[in-house]
């Protein structure tokens, strides 16, 4: 590295990461540093591509470099995003996938099933590799939401491909039996059951899995919890007492099993049900509160026709709010997966 090079690099260490409050050179966000001229080229690897702070960073390092380094006047600053490998995951699990997210919630008609849809939606259009595994096996939901109906998957060698829509990867109980026809499983057919989704499916490479479990406390979250590692897990309530109080059950059973809290989200907020609820419990239990979805007939219609608002209807007040939603559950998760790592790893899968 050359002396001016290396004046860039110790400029560009007094820029701080927001959400981690640690500098972008020791995290190994800065790559490839050349310079040409009076401008320094270089590339900032976010730790997900949904992240919102991209004009933070352009406007530290300008700070940082022109007019610190003499004859550096200019700054090209390319983009890349690398999402951290959860190290509770690493070698546990035979899907290659960097974060696995839970979304539950402590009743039903809450919107479970509506924030996961669009979750992933949210995330894939940002850029990355995400997969959506409908966890609540007896009542599947997920394809009517993704206006996939009753396809079917196809098998090669012995492994099913998962269905696609929006750009992520899914697999749903609806899309292996007759919609008519009820599924009757009890403890250990739908702890099979919920295994099978993740091990008899060929996923691919996935920065995010994101698995819609059905509401409340029972055996589908109790298995997802105890059989495989959690990123943390995302709980959905509406604003309503009877809902928040549910929801704060729910958030005691993955404390219980030391699954981490990414934060609660308030689903169906205004005049019909009121809002505050989700965010005072996040304050009452000192977990991040990750947001409020406006109540809106766009997100009802959109989920019985296949046609997620923060696609179809991007730019309306849910739209918009499940695009920051989407990006503080990709902050969050990268605090959480980076807590324990010194850097970001230069390594990818695949």
């Amino acid at each position: 590295m050359s002396p001016i090079e290396q004046q860039i690099m110790n400029q560009l260490s007094t820029v701080i990461e927001p959400e981690l409050n640690r500098d972008i050179v020791s995290l190994n966000m800065v790559r490839d540093l050349s310079v040409s001229g009076d401008t320094a080229h270089f590339t900032i690897v976010l730790t997900t591509p949904a992240c919102p702070l991209k004009n933070v960073f352009v406007d530290r390092c300008h700070a940082a470099v022109i007019g610190q380094v003499q004859g550096i006047n200019k700054l090209d600053i390319k983009w890349d995003a690398q999402v951290p490998t959860d190290r509770k995951i690493h070698g546990r699990l035979d899907v290659p996938m960097r974060s696995l997210i839970a979304v539950g919630s402590g009743k039903g008609g809450v919107g479970k099933s509506t924030v996961s849809t669009n979750l992933a939606c949210a995330l894939a259009e940002a850029g990355a590799r995400v997969g959506l595994i409908d966890g609540d096996i007896l009542n599947p939901n997920i394809p009517q939401m993704t206006g996939l109906g009753v396809g079917r998957p196809r098998v090669v060698n012995g492994k099913m491909l998962p269905m696609e829509a929006y750009g992520f990867k899914l697999m749903s109980t609806g899309f292996l039996t007759e919609p008519d026809k009820p599924m009757i499983l009890r403890g250990p057919m739908l702890h099979s059951a919920i295994r099978q989704l993740f091990t008899d499916v060929n996923w691919g490479n996935l920065d995010y899995m994101i698995v819609d479990l059905p509401p409340g406390t029972g055996d589908a979250p109790l298995s997802l919890a105890q059989s495989f590692p959690l990123t943390g897990a995302i709980i959905v309530t509406q604003p309503q007492d009877v809902a928040v109080s549910d929801a704060l059950r729910s958030i005691a059973m993955f404390e219980t099993l030391n699954v981490p809290i990414l934060g609660v989200v308030e689903n169906m907020a205004g005049e019909f049900f009121g809002e505050g609820g989700g965010e005072k419990l996040a304050q009452q239990r000192g977990v991040p509160f990750l947001g409020r979805i406006p109540m809106q007939s766009g997100v009802r219609i959109g989920g019985d026709y296949g046609r997620p608002v923060v696609i179809h209807e991007s730019d309306s007040p849910a739209g918009m709010a499940f695009h920051k939603f989407a990006q503080t559950v990709a902050a969050r998760a990268s605090v959480l997966m980076l807590q324990t790592a010194d850097v970001i790893p230069l390594t990818v899968i695949g």
